[in-house]
């Protein structure tokens, strides 16, 4: 292999280290946006796993969203939290590719799993006669194991070509983790990885995005046909949860890695990096729950359930 990665025995992350005072600030800011989220994708997978009447494609692929963000914040905050903590900037070498690994893994299967819950919405609104046959046990299963395979495949194929860079200007990463796009920057005789990169953008992020906006399209011109204000009203509402995780999703994301490299941004790209990685999977399972009447009633009859126990 022609990659000197292992030339350096650790990187530094090193997006902190000039407020070092204000540490143990952020690691509260960030400990308090990681609790909250574990705590409401928990939420919201134990009441789609515990009640069935939410055993239906939507909710079962919100259950999977709620997994992939606790992989997404789990892969990230924790390793930043340490290092606050502690004050060592440092982060081995298999951490980093580890760390590089999950956060690809999360990232490719949430835009795939976006852009079926898109296609699932598109199916209950434009064709709802046919929905229970389009979207079938069996045939919602295999899309959601096509996906998990596909965000595991790429994101081992990515990994693998960002090793098999050469490291030729530095072990610090100007960001919150080991991001690709900061190990790009410190890396030299990149040309082929930008093709890599190029394909890998347009195959899983560009392709699911049309396909959610082709969706969202269809969508919303089968609801302006209808007559009925109220039935207009109920379509939409039965969407607006997914198109708003969609939009900060893809929003923070573009805003993310369309920026070119360089060290002009290195700040802006550690704020859209915390808004990627940290913020957005925390405000998923707020918009579900809060947006959404059946989470909502699920939730009130599995505590109504556990206190008429306790009463017993």
């Amino acid at each position: 292999m022609d990659s000197n990665w292992t030339s350096f025995n650790n990187f530094q992350i090193v997006a902190f280290s000039n407020n070092i005072e204000k540490n143990h600030l952020y690691f509260l800011i960030f400990f308090c946006i990681y609790m909250s989220g574990l705590l409401g994708n928990l939420i919201i997978i134990s009441a789609v796993i515990i009640d069935v009447r939410l055993h239906t494609p939507m909710y079962i692929f919100i259950c999977n969203l709620s997994s992939v963000d606790i992989i997404f914040t789990s892969s990230t905050l924790p390793k930043l939290m340490d290092i606050l903590l502690s004050g060592n900037f440092s982060i081995s070498f298999i951490q980093c590719f580890t760390q590089l690994y999950c956060f690809m893994f999360a990232a490719g299967t949430e835009d795939v799993l976006l852009s079926l819950m898109a296609y699932d919405r598109y199916v209950a609104i434009c064709k709802p006669l046919h929905y229970h046959l389009i979207m079938n046990k069996k045939k919602y299963v295999l899309l959601l194991l096509g996906t998990w395979i596909c965000g595991s495949v790429n994101s081992l194929f990515m990994t693998v070509s960002i090793y098999r860079l050469d490291l030729c200007r530095s072990n610090k990463i100007q960001n919150i983790f080991c991001d690709i796009k900061a190990l790009e920057k410190i890396s030299c005789n990149n040309t082929g990885f930008h093709i890599i990169l190029y394909v890998e953008t347009m195959l899983l992020a560009l392709c699911p995005f049309l396909l959610s906006v082709t969706s969202y399209i269809k969508i919303i011109g089968s609801i302006l046909v209808i007559k009925s204000s109220n039935s207009r009203k109920k379509a939409f509402s039965t969407c607006t949860s997914h198109l708003t995780v969609l939009i900060i999703f893809y929003g923070t994301g573009l805003c993310m890695y369309m920026n070119p490299p360089s060290d002009h941004l290195e700040e802006q790209d550690v704020v859209f990096s915390v808004l990627y990685t940290a913020v957005t999977p925390m405000l998923n399972p707020l918009i579900y729950s809060l947006r959404n009447k059946e989470v909502k009633m699920a939730l009130r009859r599995i505590v109504g359930n556990k206190r008429s126990l306790r009463s017993l």
